[in-house]
């Protein structure tokens, strides 16, 4: 059965005449007069008696007429929902570690609501290697990640910006009037940890190890802020991505320590499944995500540049 010829036998209904449901519709009458045939044909009973000029409803036709406006709103509400992607609506599933989460995307999300409030967010936090594990499997529209730059056979991944790593301490800590920190100067050290699984983490302990470093006590927190309050309080050292610590820096909260993090460097990435259809809002959020990432390199270039001028640099 046609929508269209339910369509043609609703406007027929409505307007009580095969010529004026023909003008309505810009249709010739012999169109209209198929299409009611055509769909008596495949009901087998006639929908219309005509006696003279008028047509009336005959008992199957009065029965299929409440079925043929329900199918017409239905298609309506379809089209609709369909449409008002174009609209930019809907909603995005976004997946990102509590570093992202908490210190790249608030001012992103603030700017895409701005813009678009018809689009539902919902924000999954978690370590980096299930995010992408759900964003393979389409559970995600885009995962964030923060971890050595990534490449995937199943997912498209950019790389938005290298994160610049900071190994921090409580102001006065004797390691602050070192040089350079090394591995070995922190055998004896307390490290305040973020939860297994984390990739800087990783990347840390990994290149600890290879120096023969395997410090003892460690201590491992649910969320960056406890680690940076410990940290403040004298309860051990932390690395952390330095926007994460950046205030606490400035403010001196918090002391950096001189370390070379040439082996744990990490990019904040955006990772979409090569197959996902790319909906309007999920184009939108990818650029404004984009956006947003060439001023948290600009301001890394100032930070950068900044601190090259205070060492002497040129």
């Amino acid at each position: 059965m046609e929508s269209r010829h339910l369509f043609t036998f609703l406007v027929v209904v409505e307007t009580g005449s095969f010529t004026r449901a023909a003008a309505k519709l810009g249709y010739a009458q012999s169109s209209i007069t198929a299409q009611i045939q055509s769909l008596e044909q495949e009901l087998g009973q006639p929908l219309f008696d005509r006696i003279g000029k008028r047509i009336l409803l005959t008992d199957a036709g009065s029965r299929l007429l409440p079925f043929a406006q329900e199918i017409a709103k239905m298609h309506s509400l379809a089209e609709d929902a369909v449409r008002s992607q174009s609209r930019i609506g809907g909603s995005l599933k976004i997946g990102a570690p509590e570093s992202l989460a908490v210190y790249r995307l608030p001012d992103v999300i603030r700017d895409f609501r701005s813009r678009y409030p018809g689009v539902e967010l919902v924000l999954k936090p978690g370590p980096c290697g299930h995010l992408l594990d759900l964003a393979r499997t389409g559970e995600l529209d885009l995962a964030l990640i923060l971890q050595p730059v990534t490449e995937d056979r199943d997912l498209e991944i950019a790389t938005l910006i290298q994160e610049d790593m900071a190994l921090v301490a409580p102001p006065g800590h004797p390691l602050g009037k070192k040089d350079k920190v090394e591995p070995a100067h922190l055998i004896e050290e307390t490290l305040l940890h973020t939860e297994s699984g984390c990739s800087y983490r990783l990347l840390f302990e990994q290149y600890l190890n290879r120096h023969g470093v395997f410090p003892d006590p460690q201590m491992e927190f649910w969320s960056i802020e406890a680690i940076k309050q410990c940290a403040m309080a004298g309860l051990g050292l932390a690395f952390l991505p330095m926007v994460a610590v950046r205030s606490e820096l400035e403010d001196g909260r918090l002391l950096a320590l001189d370390w070379d993090d040439t082996d744990q460097r990490v990019a904040t990435q955006v990772a979409c499944h090569r197959k996902k259809w790319r909906s309007p809002a999920l184009g939108e959020f990818l650029r404004t995500l984009h956006d947003h990432a060439g001023r948290w390199r600009s301001e890394a270039l100032a930070l950068a540049s900044g601190r090259g001028e205070e060492a002497g640099w040129k």
